[in-house]
């Protein structure tokens, strides 16, 4: 996905976000911003958001001294999500289709993300909850539903913390041993690391991978030769979040996005509202 106009302020107004998080030194702040400003003058629109977005999040890193502004926020909202998991679970149980009931709260767990809107609290997620299965789904649950049923092996991109205790809703319920899942690199906003994949258990369900990249999305170029064997080797993706849909869309892997739409950018090109549920296709075969 190409990056459009209304995505350059969404950019800067993380880059403040981020480094008020790592300093509270005012002449940091104003320092990461010029440079900041600077990159995204010049920044090349052709090339996908989260591309900038890795930059900024590297110079705040560096400027700071703080390998990861989000690590306390991370932490709290893993321990959030898994206070939640027996009742997630419970609703998925009296569900009439636990499959797709586990799709709508694996993507209502996408709204814990830091990097599209720093306000997110325990408030938002409990509504977000409240309102995943009976609102409107924008995709086609059985298109997915069948794509899993055939896929020999699956990879399944994470994208945020707390949102990996969700995706665990959805994993139990993909075939046994045939289902990767992957994480980042390397911290980046309050993405998931396989620290997080530890903490929450999600290794003790499938095989867990890194990316190799500190990107807030995949970057195919820059992640690891064992990440991009496991993405070539894989009938079907399973991408969460904006970050994945940004830097894969045009991909022409078999790849299901579940996303909640959070922005007017992604929104038109998902075809939806913004706040809408999704499940994107990419332009496969």
């Amino acid at each position: 996905m190409k990056t459009a106009h209304d995505c350059i302020p969404c950019l800067i107004r993380q880059t403040l976000n981020a480094v008020r998080l790592a300093t509270p030194d005012e002449k940091v702040h104003i320092s990461v911003l010029r440079e900041a400003l600077q990159a995204v003058s010049v920044m090349d629109l052709n090339l996908c958001p989260p591309l900038m977005g890795q930059h900024i999040h590297r110079l705040i890193r560096e400027q700071t001294g703080s390998p990861d502004p989000y690590k306390s926020i991370k932490d709290m909202c893993n321990r959030y999500a898994l206070a939640l998991f027996p009742e997630l679970e419970a609703m998925i149980r009296a569900s009439a289709d636990p499959f797709e009931a586990a799709v709508r709260l694996a993507i209502a767990g996408n709204i814990i993300d830091f990097g599209a809107n720093i306000e997110v609290d325990q408030a938002v997620i409990r509504d977000t909850i409240a309102a995943s299965l009976s609102e409107p789904l924008n995709g086609d649950v059985p298109a997915l539903a069948d794509a899993v049923r055939s896929a020999g092996k699956i990879l399944y991109l994470g994208d945020n913390t707390g949102e990996i205790v969700f995706d665990r809703l959805l994993i139990v319920r993909l075939p046994a041993g045939r289902v990767t899942f992957a994480v980042r690199g390397g911290p980046v906003i309050n993405d998931a690391t396989m620290e997080d994949a530890i903490a929450t258990g999600m290794t003790d369900l499938a095989p867990v991978i890194a990316n190799g990249s500190d990107a807030p999305g995949t970057i195919l170029d820059q992640c690891s030769d064992a990440f991009k064997q496991a993405f070539d080797a894989a009938d079907l993706i399973i991408a969460k979040g904006q970050g994945n849909y940004e830097t894969l869309s045009g991909n022409r892997k078999r790849i299901f996005f579940l996303l909640k739409a959070k922005c007017p950018v992604v929104a038109g090109q998902t075809g939806c509202r913004v706040g809408d549920s999704v499940i994107a296709q990419s332009s496969w075969p």
